[in-house]
């Protein structure tokens, strides 16, 4: 439980770090770049077991990490423009709700049985979501752009059960380290090439802040996933269990950091969120 709770943690404090970037007028793209290359640094000097990088294509799960890599760049990018024509709260909610996927996933793969509380739970999860992520306009759908919180959801959907997948059936405790540093450096050499590509038409500014965005955002990034692969290696919860109180907890938790840190004002609909966020994470760790 103790691995999950600090893979919330980390995720929770992504989501402070992006929101200080507006406030200190961080370029987002070339940020998240240089946090990739961070969070690689960080699994190659965090890694307690030494291990020999010529070694990596020879392992099993090296190209899955290079095509992880590509998806998070990819679905970055989805995101950005589905914030920006959809708005946040809808690219929120399909970021999130995507924690169905690994669930359904672990239910017909790896034969996860969930009791009735727990079933209840995931569907008051999904409610929570919701609700947390409504304003006071509701959520709002631009015509044709519908495709980009669905892309956002399944692309969101298919890296964690990913990750899942490779924690379960490749994966040993002591590489749990290598394997999350080399997804962030598949991620970061993809980066570079879409930076490099997208310099022509949108030249990036190499300073100091965008660099230090960066690194605040790339070591909580890199032990967000390290965490959770440690959280799905647990004997104390199944799978079902983890992406749910980990998706949910980081939308409440993220939700009351928004409240102390920016003095973010909650509808009705969102404390009715953040209820039920609590309720879901009862039935679903406890019952």
């Amino acid at each position: 439980m103790l691995d999950l709770i600090l893979s919330v943690l980390c995720s929770s404090l992504i989501f402070v770090v992006f929101k200080l970037f507006d406030t200190y007028k961080v370029q987002t793209l070339f940020a998240i770049v240089t946090n990739y290359v961070v969070a690689c640094v960080s699994g190659i000097v965090y890694n307690p077991n030494p291990y020999n990088i010529s070694e990596l294509p020879s392992e099993k799960w090296f190209y899955g990490t290079v095509g992880l890599g590509i998806l998070f760049i990819v679905i970055f990018n989805v995101m950005a423009k589905s914030s920006q024509i959809n708005g946040v709260g809808v690219t929120s909610v399909a970021t999130k709700m995507s924690f169905v996927i690994p669930v359904i996933f672990a239910v017909f793969y790896y034969k996860d049985v969930l009791n009735t509380w727990q079933i209840i739970g995931v569907l008051l999860a999904i409610g929570a979501v919701y609700l947390t992520s409504l304003k006071k306009q509701g959520l709002q759908l631009k015509n044709g752009a519908l495709w980009l919180p669905f892309v956002v959801f399944l692309g969101s959907g298919i890296i964690d059960t990913a990750i899942k997948f490779f924690q379960e059936d490749y994966l040993t405790d002591s590489e749990f380290a290598v394997f999350s540093s080399t997804v962030f450096g598949s991620a970061a050499m993809t980066g570079f090439i879409y930076i490099g590509v997208n310099s022509f038409k949108k030249p990036l500014k190499l300073n100091f802040r965008n660099i230090l965005g960066g690194i605040a955002l790339g070591i909580p990034n890199y032990f967000s996933i390290f965490f959770l692969l440690r959280a799905l290696n647990s004997e104390n919860l199944n799978t079902t269990s983890v992406f749910t109180i980990n998706n949910v907890a980081i939308v409440l938790f993220s939700t009351l950091l928004g409240i102390l840190l920016f003095k973010e004002k909650l509808i009705l609909n969102n404390w009715l969120g953040v209820l039920l966020s609590v309720l879901s994470i009862l039935m679903v760790a406890l019952l």
